[in-house]
C-alpha cells in the first residue's frame, strides 16, 4: 500500500513539475482530436495552436468568441476515416501561389513546438526538399488585450538562392463586411481590386464589379460572398478589418511597401477569398509579403499583427461607421 501511495504521489509530484516548466499564461490542452496543443491565455483572450497538421491557429477568441473557422470535420481527425491533411482555421503559408511547387510537409505536415517564454510559444517545420526552406513560426499573445504577434521565418535549407514570399490564408467566419483602405498613390487595379476567375482556364478580370464590393471614401468595402470568390487588392495601407457577425472586428497589421516587389501574377498585396457559405462557411484573408532574396543559409521575416477589436455588425439598412472603424483600428496600434 505505501509503495502504491509513493508512486501515485511521485506521479502527481511529476505532473505538477511539467506544469509549472511552461511560461505564464502557456498550458498543453485537447482541441478536437489533437491532443497536447499549446494554449495562450490572458484574462479575456485565448489562442489555440496546432503542430500536429501544418503549424496552425486553431482558435483566436475574445470573450469566447472564436474569430476563426474550424472545420469540425477535424474532430476525427486521426480516426479511421477522417481527413489525413486538414487545413481550417489560421492558416500561414508561402508563395506566389502558381509558381511555388507542392509542400505537404509545410502545408500539413507535423511541427515541432516548444514554448519560449509567457504566452509564447514557436512551431517549427521540417526541412521541405520541394521549396528548399524551413519555416517557423513565433505566435506571442499580449499580456492585456487581444494583440496577437504572428511572425513567420523562411529559412533557406538550400544550397541556392530562394526568393518565396509570405502568403497569410486565414479561415476566418462566414458572413462579415471586409474593409480595406485604399492608398491612392500606389494605386495599379483601375476599380481598386481584380477578381480571379478560377475556372478551367484561370484568367483575371481586371475592371470587374460586382454587387458586393463598393467604394465608400476611402475604404473598399467587401459586404459578402462575390460571383468569383477570389479577389486581390493593391492596398499599400498595410491593416484592413473583417466586421463579423458576432460583433468583433477581425483587423491584421503587417508591412506593406509601397517599393517593395508582390510577385503573384496580378501584383497583389492582399487577397480574400469569400465563397458561398454552402462551398466553405469561411472568408479567406490573404496579406501577401514582398519578395526579398534568401541566400542559403539566410532567413527572412514576416510578421502580422492581430487584434480583435469591439464593433457592432450593421443590421440590415445600416452600414459601418468607417471613420470609427477607422479610430478603433489607430488606437490598437498606439
Amino acid at each position: 500500500m505505501r509503495s502504491t501511495y509513493l508512486a501515485a504521489a511521485m506521479l502527481a509530484l511529476e505532473f505538477t513539475v511539467f506544469a509549472a516548466a511552461l511560461p505564464e499564461g502557456v498550458r498543453r490542452v485537447k482541441v478536437l482530436n489533437y491532443p497536447d496543443c499549446f494554449e495562450l491565455a490572458n484574462a479575456d483572450t485565448k489562442v489555440t495552436l496546432c503542430h500536429q497538421v501544418g503549424g496552425r491557429v486553431l482558435e483566436y477568441a475574445h470573450q469566447g468568441k472564436n474569430a476563426l473557422y474550424l472545420d469540425p470535420r477535424e474532430e476525427k481527425w486521426g480516426t479511421p476515416g477522417g481527413p489525413k491533411a486538414p487545413a481550417s482555421a489560421g492558416r500561414f503559408d508561402i508563395g506566389p501561389e502558381y509558381l511555388i511547387p507542392k509542400r505537404d510537409a509545410l502545408w500539413a505536415g507535423e511541427w515541432a513546438a516548444e514554448a519560449t517564454s509567457p504566452r509564447a510559444v514557436r512551431l517549427t517545420s521540417k526541412p521541405d526538399e520541394a521549396t528548399g526552406v524551413q519555416l517557423i513560426r513565433n505566435f506571442r499573445l499580449a499580456a492585456t488585450g487581444t494583440h496577437l504577434a504572428c511572425e513567420q521565418i523562411i529559412k533557406n535549407v538550400s544550397q541556392e538562392t530562394k526568393y518565396w514570399t509570405h502568403w497569410s490564408r486565414t479561415f476566418a467566419v462566414h458572413g462579415g463586411i471586409g474593409v480595406i483602405p485604399q492608398t491612392p498613390d500606389t494605386r495599379r487595379y483601375p476599380n481598386g481590386f481584380v477578381m480571379y476567375n478560377q475556372g478551367a482556364e484561370h484568367s483575371i478580370i481586371l475592371r470587374p464589379t460586382d454587387p458586393n464590393v463598393r467604394l465608400r471614401g476611402n475604404f473598399l468595402e467587401v459586404l459578402g460572398p462575390t460571383r468569383q470568390p477570389k479577389l486581390g487588392f493593391d492596398s499599400n495601407a498595410g491593416w484592413f478589418a473583417y466586421v463579423m457577425p458576432h460583433d468583433q472586428a477581425f483587423v491584421k497589421r503587417y508591412p506593406s511597401p509601397k517599393d517593395g516587389v508582390y510577385p503573384e501574377i496580378a501584383g497583389l498585396t492582399l487577397c480574400f477569398w469569400y465563397p458561398q457559405a454552402t462551398q466553405v462557411p469561411a472568408c479567406e484573408l490573404e496579406p501577401h509579403g514582398p519578395r526579398q532574396p534568401i541566400a542559403p543559409g539566410a532567413s527572412v521575416s514576416f510578421i502580422e499583427d492581430w487584434f480583435l477589436l469591439p464593433h457592432k455588425f450593421p443590421a440590415a439598412g445600416e452600414q459601418i461607421d468607417l471613420a470609427k472603424l477607422a479610430a478603433q483600428v489607430d488606437a490598437a496600434f498606439r
